[in-house]
């Protein structure tokens, strides 16, 4: 049975074949003029005319002095038909005789007339053949049966070139984050980007990826989110701010986290939390009508009509109804009793705060929604508005398909209160929890200098996730995976230290 390097070695033949003939096999200029799906579309238009296509053969059949290929671009797939007297022999491009050098996954430009076969299928009758580029490996195909996850994760360029649901479902992202720019634009927020690299990170539980710069031979953080920067932009004056970009978390794997992840965050001055969760919720209708083309998703057994008019929970409640725990009257022991009767994970550097977590994320997995959650206690948002209770924060969130897909409250400007929280993260963080906040000086500062009252919201890609049904994993383009250079590509290799 034939190797894949047996493949390459007899591609490597055919490419020095095709370079003796004068034929450059990866030329810089394409003459393209029609795209390929236009045809198929709009066939009567383009009947009968000359057009220049260019695309990767998918398949090749050749009788004799008659020959049929396949060519695919982005936007289809049309046949090329050529005949041994219809072909016209031009310095650097290919007649028949030469079809036996191409392979499928080279790509090639063509020109000639559209029109249909005997059989009624609509194909180029082409003229010249130009070759574009050659393909040294060959693709799988659906045949093939190329579904091992490991290979489709570490080499998504020939997943996406023999599954077309996975290549469709980054357009649909594509979408999701041009409908994100959209709907904010269109109500006056202004994107502006922030940095990646900061010397304190912060705005969320999680822990950082730390680096190095040489210029200033300091350590630095990349951020795990976009807020203190945005609302240092809200100090100085601007009203409606937003920025889309990636952050990055130290944290395991899973179906919903991924270490490195696109996300969006948006604050606005003079709203509050009520004022963001209306907004939201004609937000969230708005990007999914334009990604999805609906309303309705059916999604990790849940089925969701995200135009109904959505519930409101509140979080002491809930955990309540659920453990018989008051939020604000309870010990650590009580609560990690709890956890281990709910088969929950209990770690040594658990505190009262984490714990609770824990326990309403078990809660989080059996909603359905949409719903907001509000009312969460004030020790789990040290960044958020304290309520007129006093004890939990003007904060809203919302929950779908069994997740949190959001977070927002009514920002805290009090530099006072502010620095209080922060120094209680700082107990924390000394107590071994790295997901705690740091003291961030220069942000207690902004609002010592003044920030009017203001509403934050963010989201994750783990929206787009959630509502295409897929896993973080299969939900970005490239993944992350353990570095490994497989056996092949070290026997081809063999000059190349890996290690």
């Amino acid at each position: 049975m034939a190797t894949l390097q047996d493949f390459r070695d007899e591609r490597l033949r055919k490419l020095q074949e095709l370079r003796n003939l004068g034929i450059d096999p990866f030329p810089a200029t394409v003459t393209r003029d029609t795209k390929i799906g236009k045809i198929i579309d709009d066939y009567e238009s383009h009947a009968g005319k000359t057009v220049t296509i260019a695309g990767r053969i998918i398949g090749i059949r050749k009788f004799g002095k008659l020959a049929f290929i396949v060519l695919r671009d982005f936007s289809g797939e049309i046949q090329l038909f050529l005949t041994d007297s219809g072909m016209t022999a031009k310095d650097g491009h290919l007649t028949i005789k030469e079809l036996n050098l191409l392979d499928t996954g080279d790509f090639l430009e063509a020109t000639g007339e559209v029109m249909k076969t005997k059989t009624g299928e609509i194909s180029v009758a082409a003229t010249t053949l130009r070759l574009l580029a050659k393909a040294l490996r060959p693709l799988p195909t659906k045949q093939d049966g190329f579904t091992n996850k490991e290979e489709r994760m570490r080499r998504r360029y020939v997943d996406m070139n023999v599954n077309q649901n996975v290549r469709d479902r980054f357009i649909r992202r594509s979408k999701f984050w041009q409908a994100n720019r959209d709907f904010l634009n269109q109500h006056g927020f202004i994107e502006i980007n922030t940095p990646v690299l900061e010397h304190t990170t912060g705005g969320a539980d999680a822990n950082p990826f730390t680096t190095h710069m040489d210029a200033l031979d300091q350590d630095f953080y990349l951020r795990i989110s976009h807020e203190l920067p945005l609302k240092r932009l809200i100090g100085a004056g601007y009203e409606k701010v937003y920025d889309i970009g990636p952050r990055f978390r130290n944290e395991n794997y899973s179906d919903e986290h991924l270490p490195e992840h696109v996300a969006m965050e948006w604050y606005a001055a003079y709203w509050d939390w009520q004022d963001g969760m209306k907004f939201m919720e004609e937000m969230y209708k708005y990007m999914l009508e334009e990604t999805f083309g609906t309303l309705k998703f059916a999604v990790r057994g849940f089925t969701i009509d995200m135009g109904k008019e959505w519930e409101i929970k509140n979080y002491p409640d809930l955990v309540r109804e659920h453990y018989g725990i008051d939020v604000y009257n309870t010990t650590l022991a009580e609560v990690q009793k709890t956890l281990r009767d709910h088969q929950l994970e209990v770690e040594k550097n658990d505190n009262i705060a984490r714990g609770i977590d824990k326990l309403w994320k078990a809660i989080r997995a059996h909603l359905g929604g949409p719903v907001w959650v509000i009312n969460e206690p004030k020790f789990l948002s040290p960044l958020a508005k304290t309520a007129a209770d006093g004890v939990s924060a003007q904060r809203f969130h919302p929950i779908i398909a069994g997740t949190e897909l959001g977070n927002g409250f009514s920002e805290l400007n009090d530099p006072e209160d502010q620095l209080a929280r922060f120094l209680e993260q700082q107990q924390m963080r000394d107590a071994g929890d790295q997901e705690a906040h740091m003291l961030d000086i220069d942000f207690v500062e902004m609002l010592e200098y003044g920030m009017p009252p203001a509403c934050g919201w963010g989201h994750s890609e783990r929206v787009f996730w959630i509502f295409e049904d897929v896993t973080a994993r299969e939900g970005v383009p490239f993944p992350q995976l353990r570095r490994e250079i497989d056996s092949v590509t070290r026997a081809i290799y063999p000059d190349i230290k890996f290690d």
